[in-house]
């Protein structure tokens, strides 16, 4: 990768990373479901506006960039990739600090692999993968092993919405045989999921019964919206064709070190020893499943 593909990949992570930290600021005045809708309600309505302007991708309007046929796809999608997780890290991260969060949402390409082998019939578990999955699933146990019950079902909400991102990877795939593009899918998954989560967010949260929200975590929610989720899908789509897939993979590791980073700064968030030895476990197998540690020992 080139000098500006590694500052990219920086940057994805430290947006992907301040989430959690969003999240954390955000709960301070407001449920867990109204920052989901801000979030996905905004990010959609700046994605549309780039779809619409063309600058970036090319494309001339919302309209012909995401064809009717493709809707319903963006609507499961956009349940599994935007509303499902981010709902849940949300209703986590009441009980749980946005660094360990982090580090269990790192168990996502576990969970892909084994959506992928169970769902497609070209990408099967290899011995390399099954023992991924091994290292990765230990880490979580020595995580939860001594977690108390508040923590425990917090680390399981995570695990749920990690499962639920492994689910989105397999179903996103169509989207490329539909022959609609990255952006345009972007837009898609979280105008559908504000759709999706409006009449529950009208119906629970009861917007105009609320006290008014102080400006923090108001910003908060912005934040995360036009940073964490619009941007960072535009840098994503950007690296995704300048670096490819595979190196794309790496944020994966510096997505929980950020968050660790950005919590302790401004949070004083500390990581115990379990949890540290839990993100340990879950890199060993994310590294045994990627192979290209191997591979390189292997070069004469």
């Amino acid at each position: 990768m080139t000098r500006r593909d590694w500052s990219l990949l920086l940057t994805l992570s430290l947006l992907w990373g301040g989430s959690f930290l969003f999240v954390e600021l955000a709960l301070r005045g407001l449920p867990p479901l109204t920052i989901v809708i801000g979030r996905v309600g905004v990010a959609a309505l700046i994605l549309g506006l780039v779809l619409w302007g063309g600058r970036f991708f090319g494309e001339k309007s919302v309209t012909s960039a995401l064809p009717r046929r493709a809707w319903g796809a963006a609507l499961v999608m956009g349940f599994l990739n935007n509303a499902v997780p981010f709902t849940l890290f949300a209703l986590a991260q009441g009980r749980i600090d946005g660094a360990l969060a982090a580090i269990v949402n790192a168990t996502t390409p576990l969970w892909t692999v084994v959506v992928a082998h169970l769902c497609t019939a070209d990408e099967r578990i290899t011995p390399a993968k099954a023992a991924g999955l091994g290292f990765g699933f230990a880490g979580v146990a020595a995580m939860t092993g001594r977690a108390g019950g508040g923590e425990a079902l917090a680390i399981l909400a995570c695990l749920a919405a990690a499962l639920s991102y492994g689910l989105a990877a397999v179903w996103g795939r169509r989207f490329r045989r539909m022959g609609v593009s990255p952006l345009a899918t972007a837009f898609g998954q979280t105008a559908g999921a504000t759709l999706l989560l409006a009449p529950l967010w009208l119906a629970l949260d009861r917007p105009w019964a609320m006290p008014a929200p102080a400006a923090g975590p108001l910003l908060a929610v912005l934040a995360m919206a036009a940073l964490s989720t619009a941007l960072a899908y535009l840098i994503y789509f950007r690296l995704l064709a300048s670096a490819g897939a595979t190196n794309l993979s790496l944020v994966t590791f510096l997505i929980p070190a950020s968050a660790a980073l950005l919590g302790m700064a401004f949070l004083g968030e500390v990581l115990l020893p379990r949890h540290l030895l839990g993100f340990a476990l879950i890199a060993a197998g994310l590294l045994a499943m990627d192979g290209r540690l191997m591979r390189r020992r292997a070069r004469p």
